[in-house]
């Protein structure tokens, strides 16, 4: 939603995520049980995202690209040294919200943890594309993403619509960083890497399309996990420069990546 509306990526995007799952983390060191301190942050992240779109990226809406990317990134090294700053950098253990003991069938044993984090992105893809596909407020977002001038004739509020782009994006960002941070260990440098294979499965799938965002991630971490196992120079640590190299490829061959839309210029 946000690079539909703007055409540039929020480069802050993890670092929001981190530091609201932080804020998570505080909260169940204050006493809060998890079940009550996750719904609380998303709600924290959402309203935290808007009023940050509101005071921050609003007056540089219509600004040259590389502007709002300067802003962006700005953001992400304010949002990282605050943390730091607050929480400081040694590394914290996260409460999972899934059980510890693996799940047997037959023969082959499944993680809690990851088949939790699986159910969990399922279920919020589901509610998702019900938001987007059946809702008035879901479809307004989405015209005011794709045909900008067009929904302001129609009098869509473009702008709390980007704001309300911003909430939503941060509050699955909060969810990844809430999903993640049992298995890599809270800090805030916990989700650079993250935001590289993201990127990765974006780009591969299309930036703008949120199916091909879906899948592209689907077939990164599967293509990663399969060049790790079987070829040893790879191994668990080129695993991020073949990342790298897969943004590379995709943008050198096909830009819009699978699923996207290409541009095409009358000359």
């Amino acid at each position: 939603m946000i690079y539909r509306s703007m055409d540039v990526i929020n480069f802050a995007q993890g670092e929001m995520a981190m530091f609201t799952t932080f804020i998570a983390w505080q909260l169940t060191q204050q006493g809060m049980p998890i079940w009550l301190a996750f719904p609380a942050t998303l709600v924290i992240s959402f309203a935290g995202a808007v009023v940050l779109e509101r005071t921050v990226i609003r007056p540089i809406e219509r600004a040259p690209q590389l502007t709002v990317v300067i802003v962006t990134l700005g953001l992400l090294i304010t949002i990282n040294g605050l943390a730091g700053w607050i929480w400081g950098y040694e590394l914290k253990s996260f409460p999972s919200p899934f059980p510890t003991t693996p799940l047997h069938v037959g023969g082959v044993s499944f993680g809690s943890q990851d088949l939790g984090v699986i159910g969990v992105t399922l279920a919020a893809l589901f509610v998702i594309y019900i938001f987007f596909q059946r809702t008035k407020l879901g479809l307004a977002m989405r015209a005011a993403a794709l045909y900008p001038e067009a929904s302001r004739v129609l009098g869509v509020p473009h702008g709390w619509m980007l704001a309300l782009g911003w909430g939503f994006a941060s509050v699955m960002g909060t969810l990844c960083g809430l999903m993640v941070a049992p298995i890599v260990f809270l800090d805030p440098n916990m989700m650079p890497g993250i935001v590289v294979y993201a990127f990765a499965a974006a780009v591969l799938g299309g930036i703008d399309s949120p199916l091909g965002a879906v899948v592209g991630g689907l077939i990164l971490g599967v293509v990663l996990n399969l060049l790790g196992t079987y070829v040893d120079f790879i191994g668990t640590d080129l695993r991020l420069p073949v990342a790298f190299a897969i943004i590379v490829g995709v943008l050198v061959v096909r830009p819009s990546g699978m699923f996207g839309r290409r541009t095409l210029t009358r000359v």
